[in-house]
């Protein structure tokens, strides 16, 4: 199939490799259409929420990512000028300490371009959770027959705050990450370009790809992957609300078994849990604000090889301690409707206290839960 060709105004179709270029070539096509709706015919574009199919989380999180991506593009852009603005100079005269102070005061330029960032996320965070919470109280009693009022409880208001405090502080660490790295690449890319004989005009561009890069082009997936964990993780604690409202002692994990399904998801599918352990280990996020501290409470499962036996095992790192979840004995990725096959090498109580209770479990996890009644 030959690729698509540009249609003006629309965003670039980025070259990636599967699995993620097809979703996001869809998610890109979605956010042109609604452009063109909003924007060019004045039609206003209001969709409910339903979180309660793959089809329908896929487009909750296309449309988060639409949204956060709208807030932070300009500063990304200005970030990049900024920077630029301090570091386009006649490398040649200056003295070392002179190129540490202006790489550093360059790194100060761009982080105030993107310091506003976590203050434009809030909003769409903000109407999203609040979005995220009543869609699934509403499949809950809909689809699952529990009998929960439609009101929100005082847990999911401690849910909403809950998540945009945390996915805000994630967004400010990352942006954190991405200034770090560009500073190391600047220095590295004039003391090179100096070294090599480049002049002014070559300097600057070679530091201008590398801010690209750094503050713009990192990951064009990186919004979906945001969007994605913060719409499954308020999803989950929502359901966690639901269920002990109307009396639910345990619940199932739910996965989606086609084509994109993880090992971990398949393992998982099946699996029951407490729902007050549940809620026990939501009472302990609560107290956390440092991002490592949450990724250690909530890890995502990562896979490595097994060089004794050429085996896939699922492990969890939780700030540097390990833990062995299970050893893939046959694989079914690229399947649907097949779980593979697994030898468990953790107890339920392990994967609850390796913070295994509930999803999401990865990147873009459409993995959920259900009552069992």
């Amino acid at each position: 199939m030959s690729p698509p060709s540009q249609i003006p105004g629309a965003p670039p179709v980025p070259e990636l490799s599967p699995p993620a270029d097809r979703l996001l070539l869809v998610h890109q096509a979605r956010e042109f259409a609604d452009d063109i709706l909003n924007g060019v015919l004045r039609l206003p574009v209001k969709k409910a929420l339903d979180l309660g199919t793959p089809a329908g989380f896929d487009r909750a999180v296309a449309a988060l990512a639409s949204r956060l991506r709208r807030a932070t593009g300009r500063s990304d852009l200005a970030a990049v000028r900024e920077a630029i603005a301090v570091l386009d100079v006649n490398w040649a005269r200056t003295t070392p300490e002179q190129r540490r102070r202006l790489v550093n005061d360059a790194l100060v330029a761009a982080s105030r371009a993107t310091a506003i960032i976590p203050e434009r996320i809030q909003a769409p965070l903000g109407e999203a959770a609040t979005s995220v919470v009543a869609a699934t109280r509403s499949h809950t009693r809909q689809a699952q027959g529990l009998a929960i009022r439609a009101e929100f409880n005082a847990l999911d208001r401690r849910i909403l705050a809950h998540v945009v405090r945390s996915q805000t502080n994630f967004v400010r660490d990352e942006y954190g990450r991405r200034l770090d790295s560009f500073s190391e690449q600047a220095r590295r890319i004039v003391a090179e370009g100096l070294k090599a004989g480049l002049g002014r005009a070559d300097i600057a561009a070679d530091l201008e790809r590398a801010a690209r890069a750094a503050l713009v082009g990192r990951a064009p997936f990186y919004w979906e992957v945001v969007a994605g964990a913060f719409i499954g993780q308020g999803r989950s604690f929502a359901q966690m609300s639901s269920y002990a409202e109307a009396g639910i002692d345990r619940y199932r994990i739910e996965a989606v078994l086609d084509e994109r399904t993880t090992h971990i998801c398949r393992y998982l599918h099946g699996k029951t849990f407490s729902v007050g352990e549940a809620l026990r280990h939501f009472d302990r996020l609560g107290s956390l604000e440092r991002p490592e501290d949450i990724k250690r409470e909530l890890p995502w499962v990562r896979e490595r090889m097994d060089t004794g036996t050429g085996r896939t095992v699922l492990y969890v790192d939780r700030g540097g301690e390990q833990t062995t979840l299970a050893e893939v004995l046959r694989s079914a990725a690229g399947t649907r409707d097949d779980r593979g096959e697994f030898r468990p090498t953790a107890s339920e109580a392990t994967l609850r206290e390796a913070g295994i209770g509930f999803p999401p479990y990865h990147g873009l996890c459409r993995t959920t839960t259900l009552a069992v009644v």
